[in-house]
């Protein structure tokens, strides 16, 4: 960001997301300042560079949250948008380096560049830049990728930095021999979990409601809604984690051989988190 003149002496800017002075005298070095002089403190200026400074914080925030929304359910995302906001270096930032998917769905690539015409540069499995022409695209959610390990393994090659999880997301898959009645998990019920369980859960980005925690994803059509209960004495005394379990918003329960893979493994995901189990990829929650 270039530097605004304030007064006869001074120059702010934003340096690292926060209001920064340099002076500007004959001797001045050109250098930041490592503090802002008492002066400018309650300057107009450096108000509004402030409150600059908090928006962009909050716009960066909401396009991680945007681009995290679209991972979990698989969304496909229209190339033309993603040509819209990638120059928008919050949009870059969030955007970058994510695993994409266009018409062909093997041929996945790490997402380096999108054109003004919506052509997207990825980096595929065999190192090679190759270019993508999709009407949309896709940034799956881990559990969709068959080269999941591969993808995992060659990211690392390349000290790839997703600012979104995705390739080291926890996963789980359904397991085999479910049977056709059951509608609940009951594995983490009767967990001990220490005090405020409630701000833990926001935290963690689920919503609290009544005596259950929930997540939502989209997935083959329709939004689902994971459930953990717990006892309802949450906000200062350890609680009691109860059953897991998947309904169709405004629809109806689900028996868990209904359950699609991305909404399981992400009920799965959040129920580990809070119960502070072994997660899918091997970590302590």
């Amino acid at each position: 960001m270039a530097w605004l003149p304030v007064g006869d002496s001074y120059e702010i800017s934003l340096v690292d997301g926060k209001v920064a002075a340099r002076s500007t005298g004959p001797r001045a070095g050109g250098r930041p300042l490592k503090t802002l002089p008492k002066v400018l403190r309650d300057a107009p200026e450096v108000d509004r560079l402030r409150q600059l400074a908090q928006w962009l914080d909050r716009h960066g925030a909401e396009c991680l949250a945007r681009v995290d929304a679209w991972v979990v359910s698989s969304l496909p995302v229209p190339t033309a948008l993603l040509a819209r906001v990638w120059p928008d270096p919050a949009w870059q930032y969030a955007l970058r380096d994510l695993v994409v998917l266009g018409d062909d769905p093997a041929e996945a690539g790490f997402l380096r560049d999108v054109t003004d015409g919506g052509a997207l540069r990825v980096v595929n499995l065999d190192g090679d830049t190759v270019r993508l022409s999709p009407a949309t695209a896709t940034l799956p959610h881990p559990v969709c990728l068959p080269d999941l390990p591969d993808l995992r393994e060659f990211a690392d090659e390349l000290d790839v930095t997703q600012r979104i999880e995705q390739l080291h997301r926890g996963t789980w898959g359904k397991p085999d021999d479910l049977r056709a009645r059951d509608t609940t998990v009951a594995d983490f019920r009767g967990t001990k979990v220490p005090n405020r369980l409630a701000v833990r859960a926001a935290t963690l980005g689920f919503r609290v409601s009544g005596s259950q925690i929930r997540c939502r994803v989209w997935e083959a059509g329709r939004t689902v809604e994971a459930a953990l209960g717990f006892d309802e004495d949450y906000w200062d005394s350890e609680a009691t984690l109860g059953t897991l379990s998947w309904a169709v918003v405004d629809g109806p329960t689900l028996r868990l051989t209904e359950v699609g893979p991305v909404a399981w493994s992400e009920g799965m995901r959040m129920a580990t988190a809070l119960s502070g189990a072994v997660t899918g990829t091997g970590k302590k929650a």
